[in-house]
């Protein structure tokens, strides 16, 4: 993970300053990595030193980093990783072309890999994540979209990423068919639990150890997984007020909500949902061969459950 950080810095040079401060501005931030974390340990769970892994890692991270730069201006975000988000530092406009540069920076750099199969699949990911973020605009304010509509969402915006990761470590190795299909699942359920357990934190979480606002995803109009049950399992009354406060956004009822969240037993039965996907990607993971990073990878499912930022 040094060498992957040493690339991100080295790659992140421009000729315009604006672009090196903002891009230096987020990545900075203190993000976990993940991504490039699970393209690296996985690569190294099938035995894989690829001269390009480092370099494809710090891919996965820019094509994050573009997504999150975009992701706040339209949510209007303030808070990320507990400091201002780039927007509120630097305004919208920056963000969102430093966005674009992360984003063709990323794909400068894939060209390098000279590996069609892995231009192939990150091209893919990079448009399903993009469609993904529409339909969650779509979906804003809509207090009827089910438990499938929002796994839709989350598989196209977070999870597809996890999945590629992943599934570019198997390329790397050459793996077979299947090997390759294992460690696109594993990734696939594990950024789907990753997503759905960071729902939970929205009502069940603390400012300060998340580093964002609680209630933004309120805010926000978003119908997640512990709003969706929450209606589904309380009394009409209580389905009213969660209902009300999705399709105008607003968040002056939020003490209530996560007391209808938590006492309708809609939390809990969420994280029940993420333990399934880490388990599901605990059971794709066993089909790799048996070492410490494959140890690794299985852990880390099982962590994710307990995450409190």
């Amino acid at each position: 993970m040094r060498e992957v950080d040493a690339t991100i810095v080295r790659r992140l040079d421009s000729e315009v300053p604006l672009v090196g401060q903002v891009a230096h501005y987020i990545i900075s931030a203190g993000g976990k990595r993940l991504r490039p974390v699970l393209l690296v340990l996985t690569c190294n769970a099938l035995g894989c030193q690829h001269p390009q892994r480092h370099n494809l890692a710090a891919v996965v991270e820019f094509i994050h980093t573009a997504t999150l730069l975009h992701d706040d201006v339209v949510d209007e975000s303030t808070l990320r990783r507990g400091r201002s988000t780039a927007n509120e530092v630097f305004g919208n406009p920056a963000s969102v072309l430093v966005g674009d540069f992360l984003y063709s920076r990323a794909f400068q750099m894939m060209v390098e890999s000279q590996n069609m199969r892995i231009m192939q699949v990150l091209a893919n990911a990079t448009n399903v994540i993009a469609e993904g973020e529409v339909l969650q605009l779509m979906n804003m304010h809509d207090a009827s979209l089910d438990e499938a509509g929002y796994l839709r969402v989350i598989r196209s915006k977070t999870a597809k990423l996890f999945e590629a990761s992943c599934r570019i470590a198997a390329i790397l190795a050459d793996s077979a068919p299947d090997l390759e299909e294992a460690c696109a699942e594993y990734g696939q359920s594990l950024g789907t639990a990753f997503q759905v357990i960071d729902d939970v934190l929205d009502y069940d979480g603390d400012a300060a150890e998340m580093g964002k606002n609680l209630g933004d995803d309120l805010r926000e109009g978003k119908a997640t997984l512990p709003l969706i049950l929450a209606m589904k399992l309380g009394t009409p009354e209580e389905a009213q007020v969660v209902r009300q406060a999705i399709e105008t956004g607003s968040t002056t009822e939020l003490p209530r909500i996560v007391d209808i969240v938590r006492l309708t037993g809609a939390l809990e039965r969420t994280r029940v949902a993420a333990a399934a996907q880490a388990e599901r990607a605990v059971a794709a993971a066993r089909a790799l061969p048996t070492n410490e990073f494959t140890n690794s990878l299985i852990e880390l499912a099982a962590q994710l459950l307990q995450r409190r930022s």
